[in-house]
């Protein structure tokens, strides 16, 4: 794109604050919709509870990029976290799709945040864009939290739904977390190992979305994983070669479900998800395999 004008939603996560340098870094307008009253010119106030936005902090966008929503695994799954994990995806996600579709002028194009939650448990089947959502809690949230997006793509918007794998990167996620567990040498797989964990480095990550920003033939779900799911033994063992730890632990898959409740299950998983239409618009990654995914992320 040349410089424009771009609104995201979650600047302070680990994806929107790594979007948010990559983008002013090329010189982008970078307005930040925060949940208060806007203190700075770059900032726009939002409520997704209320579906409120400040819309005229939206006009002469050229690009929303909508990645707000509460932590998956952040909290034991009570019934009340779980309203939540959908609440601030399908009731944010609405408000923005609203907002957009009400300007005068609307932006070129809606990039809203979505998950490889959306296919359920694949087991060793590799699944695309174009498989059906799974079964569970989180394939039905997705499922809501994309349909939310309706008006966008009514008012005619380019709307793009990011499904986004376990990103590989030290600063947050799951990854984040794992990070100081294998570096003091308390790593292992988790349950039997077999299941597939659908990656992609926080760089490709990032490079992938503006990749989306940039390529108009692009449009509905996208998959942001790398183009080689590896098997939690194989990211197990991996961690362990590039960090020069010991693997020796395991975590049973009754101890988990101890400890995670229902979440447990979306751990213990397997999604073997391809991103088909990236590599079909000619993406190009740059850490594609475990091992440079993981090296990556330390640099």
């Amino acid at each position: 794109m040349q410089r424009s004008r771009i609104a995201v939603t979650g600047s302070t996560g680990l994806i929107g604050a790594a979007l948010v340098r990559s983008l002013r870094a090329d010189g982008h307008e970078v307005v930040r919709l925060v949940r208060r009253p806007a203190a700075t010119g770059d900032e726009v106030e939002w409520d997704p509870k209320r579906q409120y936005v400040d819309v005229a902090g939206l006009v002469g966008c050229h690009a929303v990029v909508h990645l707000a929503g509460a932590g998956v695994g952040d909290h034991r799954w009570t019934s009340a976290y779980k309203q939540e994990i959908r609440d601030s995806r399908v009731l944010g996600t609405a408000a923005i799709a609203e907002a957009v579709a009400s300007l005068d002028e609307p932006p070129r194009v809606l990039l809203s945040g979505s998950a490889i939650g959306y296919y359920g448990d694949t087991g060793d089947r590799a699944v695309d864009e174009s498989a059906p959502p799974g079964e569970g809690f989180l394939p039905s949230v997705c499922v809501e939290w994309e349909e939310a997006t309706a008006p966008a793509e009514e008012a005619g918007v380019r709307t793009v739904h990011t499904r986004t794998g376990l990103v590989v990167a030290r600063q947050g996620g799951a990854w984040g977390r794992l990070f100081p567990l294998f570096r003091a040498g308390l790593g292992g797989r988790l349950g039997n190992g077999r299941q597939y964990w659908s990656f992609i480095a926080l760089h490709d990550h990032i490079a992938a979305m503006r990749h989306i920003l940039d390529t108009e033939s692009l449009s509905g779900p996208v998959n942001l994983t790398g183009p080689s799911p590896a098997t939690n033994g194989q990211v197990t063992a991996a961690m362990g070669r590039v960090l020069r730890r010991p693997t020796l632990f395991t975590a049973p898959a009754p101890a988990l479900r101890v400890a995670l409740g229902d979440f447990a299950e979306d751990v213990l998983g397997s999604q073997r998800v391809l991103p088909g239409q990236l590599l079909d618009s000619g993406f190009s990654f740059a850490f594609p395999g475990i091992d440079a995914a993981i090296r990556a992320a330390l640099r």
